[in-house]
């Protein structure tokens, strides 16, 4: 197990690289770094201009030494100015060069700062995280449970009314897009216009304090869609467990119907959903951000649309960091998990 869990490691390491390069790579093309030179230096300012406040801010070198100044396994650029000042990278305002640090990368916790909110990119990055976090984690209690109910009651009788009936649940809440059902949540649960006044079309005070009025809805849109698809692929495995060999040996043996599917099929049924269970933190990390943007919740997924809409480079590296990390994780976690699930792979 830990030799599998070092070459997961490693390789993790190497996507983590790969792809942060790539978006690094992709953020600092030239059209880019023209729009953040003129929102720094003045929008009115020529191409030489441009072209010198790039050089002067470290911009005009290669893209591989940027990215590991970034990173941090390369020292900050420097430069001297006709005054005799020296600035760089790692010199903050009003810090003697002498003493200043010659890596100041992601390695060393400096994420960079934001050239739209004005703060550091690591303190935005973790308040957005936080706020989508606790998002997350009530999406999971209400998704998964019901999820995995209503998979593993209609993959138990298939074709059955039950089967049928659960079955065409699933695939309508997977095939309503969120923009949708949370427009039709707010217009039926929020609106005067009905008259259902239970819960708060916005979810910006949930940002402050959490209540089931303010919190209920984005928790709902999002739980029903990513609900159904669990659902569904809990329903085909259960279907598949039920079918196999040792389930109709043990209905022969006299097992009641009950104790055949809690001890014998659940466990097998579950181990294709965990892998499904745990592709969702990804999504839900980015994947909220309409669900973000319609009810007013400023979260991580918010943060991300801020950051591009705007070309705040910093700060989309910072998010497409995190996000990196958390897909990687996850699919850690759902290998080892997959392992002790499934006897078979941790026998071989």
């Amino acid at each position: 197990m830990l030799r599998f869990i070092a070459r997961r490691f490693a390789t993790m390491l190497l996507t983590a690289l790969c792809l942060t390069f790539v978006v690094f790579a992709l953020t600092n093309i030239a059209p880019n770094l023209e729009k953040v030179a003129k929102s720094e230096a003045g929008s009115r300012i020529t191409d030489e201009e441009v072209a010198s406040w790039l050089e002067k801010n470290g911009y005009a070198s290669p893209i591989i030494q940027r990215y590991g100044e970034w990173l941090g396994v390369v020292p900050g650029w420097t430069r001297t100015d006709d005054d005799g000042t020296i600035r760089g990278r790692c010199i903050a305002p009003q810090t003697d060069p002498a003493t200043a640090p010659r890596y100041c990368g992601v390695l060393q916790g400096d994420w960079g700062f934001s050239t739209v909110f004005k703060q550091p990119v690591i303190d935005i990055v973790w308040r957005g995280l936080a706020l989508t976090g606790a998002l997350m984690f009530w999406v999971m209690v209400v998704m998964v449970p019901g999820a995995l109910v209503i998979g593993i009651l209609a993959g138990m009788r298939e074709g059955s009314r039950l089967d049928r009936s659960l079955s065409t649940f699933s695939i309508v809440t997977t095939a309503t897009p969120e923009y949708v059902s949370g427009v039709v949540f707010i217009a039926v649960f929020a609106s005067s216009a009905v008259g259902l006044k239970w819960f708060n079309g916005s979810a910006t005070s949930a940002m402050d304090d959490i209540t089931f009025v303010n919190f209920t809805l984005p928790v709902m849109t999002i739980a029903l869609y990513g609900m159904g698809y669990i659902a569904r692929m809990t329903r085909a495995s259960m279907t598949e467990v039920m079918t196999a060999q040792y389930i109709r040996t043990a209905r022969l043996k006299g097992v009641s119907f009950p104790a055949v599917v809690m001890k014998h099929a659940l466990r097998n049924a579950l181990i294709a959903p965990f892998t499904v269970i745990m592709l969702q933190f990804p999504w839900l990390l980015n994947g909220v951000v309409i669900v973000e943007t319609l009810f007013n919740y400023k979260g991580f997924g918010w943060t991300l649309v801020e950051a591009a809409g705007n070309n705040d480079i910093e700060l989309l590296l910072g998010v497409s960091v995190v996000s990196v990390i958390v897909v990687l994780v996850t699919q850690l976690i759902s290998d080892i998990g997959y392992v002790y699930l499934n006897p078979r792979i941790r026998i071989s």
